[in-house]
């Protein structure tokens, strides 16, 4: 009866649909000699291909049902990732995420040809698995919502000095969880929370590991309090790179008030081999660009206004001095404020990411500190090569400047050694200001969530000392 329902459809367009569908989707079915489909037997193998991808996934788990060989063919994972490849979320992820993420920590690469992975259970498992409530805490914005939606479903400016453990800070995450739950319009004990580790306390001394374990301790506090039934919390970094489909690389995240560039090993931080720290941040590129407008009689009324014309107007020049001697001019109208104008100043402020002295500062340029990073990665010889630091994946608000991942590889070149700058590559922002939000998300949907990736409130209990990711 399945087959009856697309069999008129499928033969029309058999012959001049074929060609597309079936060029990198084609299935391969080892049959016994023993295995029959029936009367379908005489049928082309391709018919039979678009056949299976037109029906319903229900439909083709009762077409395996029927025999041997329905199975082996409904069943295979060429077919399943056909499916899942139709869903709303990027194939490429959904494959990272499963053959890399879904046995937590420690990650475990699975590899889809070894047979340890079945995407038809995989298909079935992530169907069922619950909605999450994702909270990504920024040091400039916090942003919240479904793990099942697309995007956050909100935002809000974050009121929270997450590294300050010596503050009463209980209260103050109380009051910030309640608030987006109150937001959400949700009940804490409904849903797990997936929820990212600010950036702070860089070093690897016992006290920065005190003050790290204090303050996870604290946010699962609050959360268990409010009765979560389970709750994931990962470093802001490493989310970031799960969204780039990397398990290792670096990390540069241009935070609100600091840029911090971390090396990251199989979804870990490498606080051993050192993570940079630079002594400004977005605000900073807001202020200069703040005092550029006023050296130029550009009026305007608030901070808002310039930060607006920050993430709309300004870049990174590929050729400093080159972009001077040309016409930069870009026009934008901000809501209650009318026309702005800026011209030099678009590329100006993203400058000072490159040349601080621009800004009257005194601290490591951006490509200083990467390059720095990445000789003491290849000092450490943490591994068998030196591929894993190459990557650098960009993150945070303040990194989605048009420009910048470019002119980084640029500036990279001339400040690593020869034995290092080859294969190096910069990755801006996957999802730009929502980057560690998406790869929470990724955590959230995998097949085997909540299991290895989540806490409960008994094991918490129970083992108060955490891991720190």
């Amino acid at each position: 009866m399945i087959l009856r329902k697309v069999w008129g459809s499928v033969w029309n367009r058999s012959s001049s649909g074929k060609e597309s569908v079936t060029s990198h989707r084609t299935i391969q079915v080892p049959l016994s000699s023993s295995s029959s489909l029936g009367a379908f037997d005489q049928l082309p193998m391709d018919i039979l291909v678009q056949i299976l991808m037109m029906v319903e996934p229900r439909d083709a788990v009762k077409l395996g049902l029927t025999c041997k060989a329905w199975k082996c063919l409904a069943g295979g994972n060429r077919l399943w990732i056909f499916y899942l490849q139709c869903s709303q979320e990027p194939w490429d992820s959904i494959f990272f995420a499963e053959t890399s993420l879904r046995s937590g920590y420690p990650l475990r690469m699975l590899s889809s040809q070894s047979g340890e992975l079945s995407f038809m259970r995989i298909y079935g498992q992530r169907a069922q698995v619950p909605g999450s409530v994702i909270i990504d805490g920024g040091s400039g914005y916090c942003k919240f919502g479904w793990s099942k939606y697309a995007s956050p479903s909100g935002r809000s400016a974050t009121f929270l000095e997450f590294g300050n453990i010596e503050s009463p800070i209980y209260a103050r995450l109380q009051q910030f969880f309640a608030t987006i739950f109150t937001r959400m319009q949700v009940k804490p004990s409904m849903q797990p929370i997936v929820v990212s580790l600010p950036l702070c306390h860089f070093d690897d001394t016992e006290s920065a590991k005190a003050s790290r374990r204090q303050l996870k301790t604290a946010i699962l506090n609050v959360l268990f309090d409010m009765n979560v039934p389970a709750v994931c919390a990962v470093n802001q970094a490493i989310l970031a790179l799960y969204t780039a489909r990397r398990t290792s690389g670096i990390v540069v995240n241009i935070g609100f008030q600091v840029i911090t560039i971390l090396p990251i090993l199989h979804g870990r931080v490498m606080r051993q081999v050192g993570v940079e720290v630079i002594g400004f941040g977005a605000l900073k590129l807001t202020g200069f660009l703040k005092e550029k407008m006023q050296e130029n009689n550009i009026a305007f009324q608030s901070l808002y206004t310039v930060r607006t014309l920050k993430e709309n107007l300004c870049y990174v020049a590929l050729d400093y001095k080159a972009e001077l001697s040309r016409d930069t001019r870009a026009s934008m109208e901000v809501a209650g404020e009318g026309w702005f104008t800026l011209s030099k100043e678009r590329f100006q402020t993203g400058e000072i990411l490159f040349q601080p002295r621009l800004a009257g500062m005194r601290a490591m340029s951006l490509q200083q500190a990467v390059a720095l990073c990445m000789d003491h990665c290849d000092a450490a010889g943490l591994t068998g090569d030196d591929s894993w630091f190459k990557t650098v994946v960009l993150t945070g608000g303040g990194a989605c400047l048009p420009g910048l991942a470019e002119r980084l590889e640029i500036e990279l070149q001339d400040h690593l050694s020869s034995s290092i700058c080859n294969g190096v590559r910069v990755i801006p922002p996957p999802c730009g200001v929502d980057t560690a939000w998406h790869g929470a998300k990724l955590i959230s949907n995998l097949s085997t969530f909540p299991g290895p990736w989540c806490i409960t409130k008994k094991q918490f209990r129970r083992k108060p000392r955490l891991n720190l990711w």
